[in-house]
């Protein structure tokens, strides 16, 4: 039997159908080492170590914790978690492992004070490195994980309808979704409907078969639980196993996930973080302070498991996880996914949406979450309870936040401020060396501000000069610019300066968006004047940032007569840096 008949869809095909499809971005194959470890030996497989060791920078990992606690104070009115444990590595060494807050703090949510009811200090549970969580959303990851080691095995077929595996779900309208549209969100189901309001589970059935979409398939994006649950029935009739038994079978069992479980057991209860006082009208049925059972109120309603929601698991567990995905689907002499698989969910097949950029399961390239790691490959996924997973292939790290913020109710906390300043920190841990020299010019990663880097006045006039220099920039597409100008008028006015970097021109003299996180050698051709001062502008907006901005190697002149080079101590002395500071990272 032939690779591609045992696996149903090969990459090749995979790939085309991304194409024709619209999956915009081109595969980028993960690194060869760790999946050609597998044959030799095994993969990758993570410990414990230093920032220094996992090639990161340690202030800005201390600084990740530092943000982290301030968001256990009001953030604004009341704290975002009563306590989160957070993760984050490079390659194979986890640098951060650190538990804040408590585990379980409050009894019951008093609304008519919007205070919480603490438990007595002696029977709260102060967050340990291994407390597990309710994982909420992510547990959507587990279950594409599945689907797509289905479709490997050639039991699943990724444009096939979902109608042909469950002839029930065609009716009203849904004849025509696939499975890819369930894993994408493009299926047109709505966010969610009230299952647990039905009182059996042949109900709970009916109400999705008779779910029309609000949108034809494949014309809109809509992120909807609807769209995991499906693909749950569908796994569990093809496989003729529950989701639960497949998930210790094809993912925690091999991967050694020994604290990642559906229906986590009694004696697990202690080492469980609390959820919410679930009561009418803020959650859908009256359960009081959950704790140890699933949050989700339609996964409780479908015994604990469920495709959208009901894994709990903890940070090291999540990282052996990522650890695996960014093996390309190995961990150790543990294989669950190929390369190939591993790449397609990687990969945007939301092209046609953009902002919405989705892989198969994975959430892509998002900076609400992701913050600066958001890259065009970094993959990751959040849960309503206050847990992430963000994955960078690009620099091979990844990151876990665990919360509790929905403890002791969820109207307590808003956005996803923790996450976004954690994936920052993470981010800039990560050092980009400079070009040329000992440092380069940094422009930060400050929010809702504008840095400029602004050089000498220059006599131009011969009308032969250029600028070139080193430039490196990772920014929030389009709502932050990085922009060489030019003022003959001593900073009156500013007309933009074009360039190119390499072969690509940028007429209009700005870049934004990701450049591939490498250096980009720039040339400009500067207009002709006896007194010409150069700057670069950088802008960022008030919600989200990228990597930033370096440059390096600044350098001014004709064929035969150097105007200003800035690697001399004299001519670099002259950079006027507000914002920008020289970094050696």
């Amino acid at each position: 039997m032939t690779d591609e008949a045992h696996t149903g869809l090969s990459r090749r095909q995979l790939t085309r159908r991304a194409l024709a499809l619209g999956g915009a971005l081109a595969i980028a194959p993960f690194p060869a080492g760790p999946a050609a470890a597998t044959e030799a030996g095994g993969s990758r497989t993570l410990r414990h170590g230093s920032p220094e060791r996992a090639g990161l920078l340690p202030a800005h990992l201390a600084q990740l914790v530092t943000d982290a606690q301030a968001f256990l104070g009001p953030s604004p009115k009341h704290p975002w978690y009563a306590g989160a444990v957070l993760l984050a590595g490079r390659g194979d060494t986890v640098a951060l492992h650190q538990p804040i807050g408590t585990a379980v703090r409050y009894s019951a949510y008093d609304e008519k004070t919007d205070t919480g009811v603490e438990f007595p200090p002696a029977e709260q549970i102060p967050m340990n490195e291994d407390t597990v969580f309710d994982l909420a959303s992510v547990s959507k990851l587990f279950t594409s994980i599945l689907a797509v080691q289905q479709i490997e095995r050639g039991g699943l077929e990724l444009e096939a309808t979902v109608a042909s595996y469950l002839p029930e779900f065609g009716a009203a309208g849904k004849q025509d979704v696939t499975i890819r549209q369930l894993l994408t969100h493009t299926s047109g189901f709505r966010s969610w409907i009230p299952l647990y309001n039905a009182p059996t589970y042949e109900e709970k059935l009916r109400l999705i078969w008779n779910e029309a979409p609000l949108d034809p398939p494949g014309t809109k994006y809509l992120y909807s639980d609807l769209n995991l649950i499906s693909l749950q029935l569908v796994l569990e009739k093809l496989t003729g196993r529950t989701l639960d038994v497949l998930l210790h079978e094809e993912i925690t069992a091999p991967l050694g996930l020994h604290r990642t479980r559906y229906n986590p057991p009694a004696a697990w209860k202690p080492g469980i973080a609390a959820t919410e006082d679930a009561r009418k009208p803020w959650s859908g049925l009256d359960r009081g302070l959950v704790w140890g059972e699933v949050h989700d109120e339609n996964a409780y309603s479908l015994g604990g498991v469920a495709g959208h929601a009901g894994v709990f698991s903890c940070a090291w567990d999540l990282a052996v996880l990522g650890r695996t995905l960014l093996n390309g689907g190995a961990y150790g002499r543990s294989r669950i996914l190929r390369p190939d698989s591993v790449e397609l969910m990687f990969t945007d097949f939301n092209s046609a949406f953009p902002g919405d950029e989705h892989g198969l399961g994975f959430e892509l390239y998002q900076h609400w979450y992701m913050g600066a790691m958001a890259t065009p490959r970094t993959a990751g996924h959040t849960g309503f309870t206050g847990t992430s997973l963000v994955l960078d292939p690009t620099t091979d790290s990844f990151l876990v936040v665990l919360g509790n913020s929905v403890h002791p109710v969820r109207s307590w906390r808003s956005g996803s401020a923790p996450r976004v300043a954690a994936a920052n920190n993470l981010a800039r841990a990560v050092p980009v060396r400079p070009r040329h020299g000992r440092t380069a010019w940094f422009s930060g990663m400050a929010s809702a501000t504008t840095a400029t880097l602004t050089l000498p006045a220059l006599d131009t006039s011969t009308g032969a000069s250029r600028l070139r220099c080193a430039l490196w920039w990772d920014t929030e597409p389009q709502a932050d610019v990085l922009a060489l100008e030019a003022t003959t008028d001593g900073g009156t006015t500013w007309q933009p300066v074009p360039f190119t970097t390499g072969d690509e021109d940028h007429p209009a003299g700005t870049v934004t968006g990701w450049s591939g996180r490498t250096w980009h050698r720039l040339t400009a051709a500067l207009p002709a004047h006896r007194q010409l001062t150069l700057r670069w502008r950088y802008t960022t907006d008030r919600l989200y940032v990228g990597r930033g901005a370096y440059v390096d190697g600044l350098r001014v002149g004709t064929a035969d007569v150097v105007l200003f080079d800035g690697s001399r101590p004299g001519d670099s002395a002259r950079i006027a840096a507000a914002g920008w500071a020289p970094a050696a990272d």
